[in-house]
């Protein structure tokens, strides 16, 4: 797959959701390309090919974020997006830059068991139905207490209400009654049948473990076999149950420590950090204020993009070949406010472009994830079938452009503020309304539009 993932086709990809930014897309998809190169090179070699880190300085919403969330789709590498700014220096209450690796870790691990969850799906659907049944009809055994039994009208009553009802059958009529069992439960015919199950209580330790994992220790592994299991019994729908003995059956199948080895090895060869408002920590050393100290956060970020080992619960993570893409819009401060040692890690730098009215129309119509497109399915859901006349397209545009000029510049998701004032009222009405088809044109948007616009206080507060 990936030796088919030449630059140019990356950026055909990404092509398909983000409109505009060509240099942003370029400098992304020759990162990508070389990871790939550098898996072809001998195993010595590999070792000294660092990645080329991005920063990207450019206004909020044209695109920064997606360009490098699309970019992990492509290749299924973990992704993790954070905030430069929730980091404080070491000695202060807040998160320490480790989180990100650890982060990243986790989200690697979800998908790798996913995955492994894919390809034993059918085996743990089988194994589930399986107990299921044994549940639902347990074997033939002697002396058996009597209990409740959720197919008791199914199977029949019996007169020895002190026996279960397996109990009083030969072994013919049990195997016949579990058959005719297996029949309908693949027919879903006793889907809202109850059932008691005896499920593991793990609410009484989830809350440690959240804690205790923020500093990297799994408490569930430590204190795992040192207490017994805690079980509880629950009554649930036989659809509920199937769910829960399928999870409980991947869960022995899914190799756990295979997984980890796995997850481990994909974020530290293809991890992507996408690093957001790398500007907001980027302040003058003569800067007086409440503020943690910035330069602080600086100097504790740069070991981990130059190359570390960070501790997780999972083991070590080196972050020596995790690809760091930052962006910040830079206004007040510049790259050149960032620490020198910090400046170095990222060689590639990249300016995105204020989007133009030209580059709305294109967001409206031409990606994959169109808002035009998400708007008309989505009213398409109530019988109703909405159009978007070439006028109004160019007047929605050319609003949005207008409103970033006038107001704070928030790129493509002023889009999203306009289109929802714009289709508020056919939302709200779409369920009781008798027309088939409706067509909004240039008239239509500047009538929900045009006061507003015209107003800078309105404007301030609506759009």
């Amino acid at each position: 797959m990936q030796e088919e993932l030449t630059p140019r086709k990356i950026v055909e990809e990404l092509d398909k959701y983000i409109v505009g930014q060509n240099d942003a897309k370029k400098a992304v998809a020759i990162a990508l390309r070389n990871r790939y190169r550098r898996k072809m090179l001998d195993k010595d070699f590999q070792d000294e090919i660092m990645p080329k880190n991005i920063l990207m300085v450019g206004p909020t919403g044209v695109g920064k974020t997606e360009i490098a969330r699309r970019l992990a789709k492509l290749v299924n590498a973990p992704f993790i997006k954070v905030e430069a700014t929730k980091f404080t220096e070491v000695g202060y209450v807040g998160r320490d830059v480790e989180s990100m690796i650890r982060d990243l870790v986790e989200t690697s691990i979800r998908t790798v068991k996913e995955e492994k969850n894919a390809i034993l799906e059918e085996n743990a659907k089988l194994a589930a139905e399986k107990r299921l049944i044994n549940i639902l009809l347990p074997p033939p055994r002697e002396n058996q207490s009597a209990s409740y039994h959720p197919l008791k009208m199914f199977l029949g009553d019996s007169d020895e209400d002190e026996k279960d009802i397996s109990a009083s059958m030969d072994k013919d009529t049990y195997l016949q009654k579990k058959v005719e069992l297996r029949k309908n439960l693949k027919k879903g015919l006793l889907e809202d049948e109850y059932v008691e199950l005896e499920v593991e209580d793990t609410k009484s330790m989830d809350g440690l473990a959240g804690e205790m994992g923020e500093i990297g220790i799994n408490i569930k592994d430590l204190m795992g076999n040192m207490f017994p299991k805690k079980t509880k019994k629950r009554k649930v729908t036989i659809r509920e149950a199937r769910k829960i003995l399928e999870q409980e059956e991947l869960s022995k199948m899914v190799d756990m420590d295979e997984v980890t080895s796995i997850a481990i090895e994909r974020a530290e060869q293809s991890g992507i950090i996408f690093l957001d408002e790398i500007d907001k920590i980027a302040g003058k050393g003569n800067q007086n204020g409440p503020d943690v100290s910035r330069e602080g956060v600086q100097r504790d970020i740069l070991p981990i993009i130059e190359g570390s080992t960070v501790m997780t619960k999972y083991g070590p993570v080196k972050t020596d070949y995790i690809l760091f893409i930052a962006a910040g819009a830079f206004h007040v401060s510049k790259p050149t406010d960032l620490i020198p040692e910090l400046q170095g890690r990222f060689p590639i730098r990249v300016e995105l472009q204020n989007l133009e009215k030209e580059d709305f129309k294109r967001i409206l119509l031409e990606p994959k994830n169109a808002l035009l497109m998400q708007y008309k399915l989505l009213i398409g859901t109530e019988g109703i079938e909405i159009n978007f006349s070439e006028d109004a397209i160019d007047t929605l545009a050319g609003f949005a452009f207008e409103m970033n000029e006038k107001t704070e510049n928030i790129g493509a998701r002023r889009l999203y503020t306009i289109l929802e004032k714009v289709m508020e009222d056919i939302a709200f009405d779409a369920p009781e309304m008798e027309e088939a088809g409706i067509v909004i044109d240039s008239n239509y948007v500047k009538a929900k539009l045009g006061k507003i616009v015209e107003n800078r206080n309105l404007a301030d507060l609506i759009l």
